[in-house]
């Protein structure tokens, strides 16, 4: 296998979980980030769903993230592993895309996971009902409001900002203070 290259714009981007040989600033048109996909495993439970980041398609749209380039010795391994990870239900969609690096160029053949918008995990929820479900949910791997507040923070370290989250932050924090 050759080099896989990987699109990260939610928990990749700040817990990988697979050797990076390279990562570049990028973007993906036509597809934007969003509390779109319930999360019955990850970030809630089957009774109490919380949200996850998807990507989800709409023209015009950029998301802003990173390319994972992960050397080929790697590149099987990392596939199911992010395979185990991202398609723990069949809410994703594991799709090929081209990306554009901030610094000139682009990417073909990017690993890209996006949403099925015909999953029953699919949800379009206003900000508020977004944040209210966020501040209190809890799954597998934690609270859904450290999710959120770690993305939102690496997206500003990486000089990407993310208005719509930044929202959400400064909202679940209101609400869980009273």
């Amino acid at each position: 296998m050759n080099d896989l290259w990987v699109f990260g714009y939610g928990s990749l981007l700040w817990d990988p979980g697979f050797p990076v040989a390279e990562t570049r600033v990028a973007r993906l048109l036509d597809w934007h980030r969003s509390f779109c996909m319930s999360s019955i495993h990850h970030r809630g439970t089957p009774e109490a769903p919380g949200l996850v980041l998807a990507l989800d398609f709409k023209p015009g749209a950029v998301c802003h993230g990173i390319a994972f380039r992960v050397a080929a010795p790697h590149a099987d391994d990392t596939l199911a592993y992010l395979r185990e990870r991202e398609l723990i239900s069949s809410a994703y969609l594991e799709t090929r895309q081209r990306v554009v690096f901030a610094d000139g160029g682009a990417q073909e053949d990017v690993l890209t996971y996006v949403i099925d918008p015909a999953h029953e995990q699919y949800c379009t929820l206003t900000l508020e009902e977004q944040a209210q479900i966020i501040a209190r949910a809890v799954g597998g791997r934690g609270p859904n409001d450290a999710y959120l507040k770690n993305t939102a923070l690496h997206l500003h370290e990486l000089g990407l900002p993310d208005p719509d989250l930044d929202w959400l932050v400064a909202r679940v924090r209101a609400l869980q203070s009273g």
